[in-house]
């Protein structure tokens, strides 16, 4: 029975805020045990009949200076409790919270190197604007787990999926072109992603694969790989990213280089994106882009539970009204000097 009696306690009142507060309850005993009496409790007069007055007086006056005593005590405990802040503990709940799980894979082949995109009114290499539009991505990226690996020759995870999107910005910012080889390893990436993305849970597993090339290099056909990433509930989302192969002046004049469309294998990053429930896009320069990962943001989204917690109810004003209320009782108490 006692049990249940502090469980009920230990559920009504999670604590005290301030439970040091509680130290200055023997105050007023104190300060009326050292500080020195306010007059001479000797008599000032002596009677012969002094003790049949005082005799008359006990009945009626030690009572009431009792009652006031306890009184008085009982407001301080009150008061005290109040100072202390007595909380509650509510029922325990779960916040909503909005989050993605995602894992970006950027291509860092030698042909990101190549000047046709324009970006703040410069011509700018497809890697520099990539970058400028992922770094606002992840600006956006408030709650979310992200994770980066980049892809070249070879496929190499930088940071692991992590809501610190500094981390991920400051890595995205220090890789370069040739960096992971000149050639593109579509296939290796996806794989790579899949084994990071295969501890997350189902629904929650997604791969943004941005890249402008053929798969030309790795071990893993691109289209092994998605069936891969499909048995293991991984949807990916392919952007095709680059303009008609640049240019560059010459006397004054725009001169075209050659590559551009023809060398992006749109044909297997749709497929890809088909056989894994995502979708495939096409930017052709930066505003384009900006755009996908803006519609990436609405079909990406992940509710999930946040963390259970039992808020704390402030209660103080309970013993702060309970001490209102005895010293309004003292001051009506009857006999109460003047």
């Amino acid at each position: 029975m006692s049990g249940d009696w502090l469980e009920w306690l230990k559920t009504a009142f999670g604590g005290f805020a301030w439970p040091w507060m509680w130290l200055a309850f023997p105050l007023p005993w104190l300060a009326g045990w050292l500080l020195p009496p306010r007059r001479s409790s000797s008599a000032a007069l002596r009677v012969p009949y002094g003790g049949r007055l005082d005799a008359i007086a006990s009945p009626s006056g030690r009572p009431r200076l009792m009652h006031a005593a306890a009184l008085a005590w009982l407001a301080w405990f009150l008061l005290c409790a109040a100072a202390a802040r007595p909380q509650q503990l509510g029922e325990a709940v779960a916040p909503p919270q909005s989050g993605r799980n995602l894992m970006l894979a950027v291509d860092l082949s030698g042909s990101m190197s190549r000047p046709d995109m324009e970006l703040g009114g410069d011509v700018v290499d497809r890697l520099t604007a990539a970058k400028a539009v992922l770094a606002d991505f992840l600006d956006r990226r408030v709650g979310d787990r992200v994770g980066l690996l980049v892809f070249g020759q070879q496929a190499y995870a930088l940071t692991p999926q992590t809501m610190d999107r500094d981390t991920v910005r400051e890595q995205l910012g220090d890789s370069v072109v040739g960096l992971a080889g000149q050639d593109t390893a579509i296939g290796d990436a996806i794989g790579l992603a899949v084994k990071r993305l295969r501890e997350q849970p189902q629904g929650q597993r997604v791969l943004i694969l941005l890249t402008d090339g053929v798969n030309t290099a790795g071990v893993l056909d691109p289209l092994k790989a998605a069936e891969l990433a499909k048995s293991e509930n991984v949807r990916i989302h392919t952007i095709a990213f680059g303009g008609s192969g640049g240019a560059f002046s010459l006397f004054g004049l725009s001169v075209p280089m050659p590559g551009g469309d023809d060398d992006i294998d749109e044909t297997t990053l749709k497929k890809i994106a088909s056989e894994t429930g995502g979708q495939a896009f096409r930017a052709r320069d930066t505003e384009q882009l900006a755009g996908i990962y803006a519609e990436l943001d609405r079909i990406e989204p992940v509710k999930q539970e946040g963390q259970r917690v039992r808020p704390r109810i402030e209660r103080y004003w309970w013993p702060l009204a309970a001490a209102l209320l005895v010293a309004l009782f003292a001051f009506l108490l009857p006999g109460r000097r003047r």
